[in-house]
């Protein structure tokens, strides 16, 4: 197997693949990435190095580690070799994909190519040549683009068909078309509110799995949390253990743990945001205290009709408040010869008159002003609180944010880049948007952190994501941060330190390679991976599996197909009431959760 990349995400999956599958790869990268761990590198390590010593220093001031009642905190790192022991795969430095680099790899013998550029064009243009080299190849794409994947696999398929001599490409030579944004988004989104359901969505059905304070509840128990105060990089019984059998959830009592909480299907889908229509809503066209002016003017022009009703025998109601609203506009109509009573109140009328004038204009500038900046960015509302804080608009961020906004869950975004891909996003969404370097004080300020419910950081730079944190945490430090960190060794040391530093404050770090190079490593291999969660440190995946061919599942019962510690199968595609007796035939299709181990063993 051949893996081409420049970042992490490469480096990740070349592991994974060796690693866990036992698969012979070739990894080809651009000159000088052979041992780099993007993004920590030099540089920007020794400024890693700094804030780690505060963060050190920050945990001796406040005693050591805290007591064993302390929140659950958890640590996913990512980048480098991953677990990949030392043992680094063949690497093939190109500074660009071309038809000889890709021969020179064994393309054209390989079994499954995987493209994991951060570029979609450089992907979608090595597609295009491996496809020609080795028309029997399984490829995998990393796109961001969805729609544009879509197509660029349609005609990868298409291809690889014409050049079988085929209507149909065998599944060999299947393309297949990845996003780690969309992978890890769900993830990220989920662990920053505390609650929220982890969603994962095949053609037919929606499964959704929540962590709950204790095991057993649920249609079945995912994974067992560690306790509370209890390192989960320790070992022993108290790490978190991924599908348990039903005598360890017995044992397990107090643990949180992760249950699927409902399997249906997948028609209704999860509540739109509010905001997203092209016309925004009437009561946003006009701020509260205007809203206020205008109900007291009408109040006031009401009170003077039905005064001039009173006070004038004999006019009826609709001609008082006619004559009413001629006095407000100064229509020429003057009380001469008019009881005393009636005089008074179009002077009244009249100088009422002269005070709308002004609201009136305020709200036709203020409305004009809303619909112009309809497709603008918003700032954050006085007295905003509650919400999260997003720094960092990427390609990550942009995923992250709309998935928060699909909980219908309030947003603040941060962003130093004003051509950043996931403004857009944010204007379409209308999520208030703040300008600046996080690093720089009063950044945070403004986006109201110290009124914030947590802190998502996923810039791409590790040090800008554990300033961003630190600095939060002098502020609030009860806030709940989740980090996006690449390197392995230093997001467990952070992790550790940090959690010392503050023990009744929430702390994740969650890597993106991390949680989407299973999902490549299946597709490589064949499997269609719908999804992953983050388990402490561990990682628990989502796969559709044909039951043809697997001794583990055909002719037994969905319980019986259970194996502790590696799969256990969820529900028939398609089907919301599978039932624990039922019997797997040939011609099923299954939805599993397993390990990456147990993925392995279901090949």
């Amino acid at each position: 197997m051949v893996v081409c990349g420049d970042d992490g995400l490469a480096h990740r999956l070349a592991a994974e693949l060796r690693g866990v599958y036992g698969e012979q790869v070739t990894l080809v990268v651009p000159p000088n990435e052979r041992t780099a761990r993007p993004p920590v590198v030099g540089r920007a390590r020794s400024a890693s190095a700094a804030l780690f010593d505060r963060v050190v220093s920050a945990a001796v001031g406040r005693g050591g580690t805290g007591p064993a009642h302390t929140a659950p905190a958890t640590s996913t790192g990512g980048g480098g070799n991953g677990g990949n022991g030392g043992d680094i795969p063949p690497v093939l430095e190109a500074v660009e994909v071309t038809e000889t680099v890709l021969a020179e790899a064994g393309v054209e013998r390989a079994a499954a190519l995987a493209l994991v550029f951060d570029d979609d064009e450089t992907n979608i243009r090595a597609a295009l040549t491996a496809r020609r080299l080795n028309p029997r190849l399984r490829l995998v794409l990393r796109l961001y683009n969805r729609r544009l994947g879509q197509h660029i696999e349609e005609l990868l398929d298409q291809a690889a068909a014409l050049a079988a001599g085929n209507d149909e490409g065998g599944s060999d030579a299947s393309t297949t078309v990845l996003s780690d944004a969309d992978t890890a988004a769900p993830a990220l989104a989920a662990t920053a509110v505390a609650g929220t359901s982890k969603v994962v969505q095949t053609e037919g059905l929606l499964l959704r799995a929540v962590e709950r304070p204790s095991a057993g509840s649920g249609l079945c128990t995912l994974a067992l949390l560690s306790p509370p105060g209890v390192d989960p990089e320790g070992g022993g019984e108290q790490e978190p253990r991924l599908l348990p059998d039903d005598e360890e959830v017995r044992q397990a009592a107090g643990r949180a743990a992760v249950v699927l909480e409902q399997v249906s299907s997948a028609g209704g889908g999860e509540s739109a945001a509010p905001g997203r229509g092209g016309v925004p809503p009437l009561a946003s066209l006009f701020s509260r205290r205007l809203r206020w002016s205008l109900a007291g003017a009408t109040a006031c022009v009401v009170a003077l009709a039905v005064a001039l009703w009173v006070v004038t025998p004999g006019i009826h109601p609709l001609r008082a408040f006619y004559y009413t609203l001629l006095d407000l506009f100064a229509i020429d109509n003057p009380a001469i010869g008019a009881p005393l009573g009636r005089q008074i109140l179009q002077l009244l009328s009249g100088l009422v008159g002269l005070l709308l004038l002004p609201v009136l204009l305020a709200a036709v500038l203020e409305a004009l002003g809303t619909f112009r900046t309809a497709s603008a960015l918003r700032k954050p509302p006085r007295g905003l609180g509650g919400h999260v804080v997003l720094l960092g608009l990427g390609k990550i961020g942009t995923r992250v944010l709309t998935r928060l906004r699909e909980l219908n869950i309030p947003v603040v975004c941060v962003e130093s880049d004003p051509e950043a891909r996931g403004l857009a996003t944010a204007r379409r969404l209308r999520v208030p948007v703040v300008f600046g370097d996080v690093t720089q004080e009063g950044v945070l300020e403004s986006a109201k952190i110290h009124r914030a419910y947590a802190l998502l950081a996923v810039t791409s730079a590790d040090t800008t994501n554990l300033e961003a944190v630190l600095y939060a945490r002098s502020v609030r430090p009860d806030l709940r941060v989740v980090l996006r960190l690449y390197d392995d060794d230093f997001a467990t040391a952070v992790y550790r330190t940090l959690r010392a530093a503050y023990p009744q404050a929430l702390t994740r770090s969650r890597s993106v390679t991390h949680l989407a190079a299973p999902a490549f490593a299946g597709a490589m291999l064949g499997r269609q991976v719908l999804g992953a969660i983050a388990v402490e440190r561990r990682v628990l995946l989502f796969a559709a599996v044909d039951v043809a061919g697997h001794a583990q599942l055909e002719g037994r019962t969905v319980r019986d197909a259970f194996r502790a510690g590696s799969w256990r199968v969820l529900a028939l595609e398609g089907r919301t009431d599978t039932a624990p007796d039922h019997v797997l035939e040939k011609g099923d299709r299954v939805v599993v959760a397993a390990t990456r181990r147990g993925l392995a063993e279901l090949r």
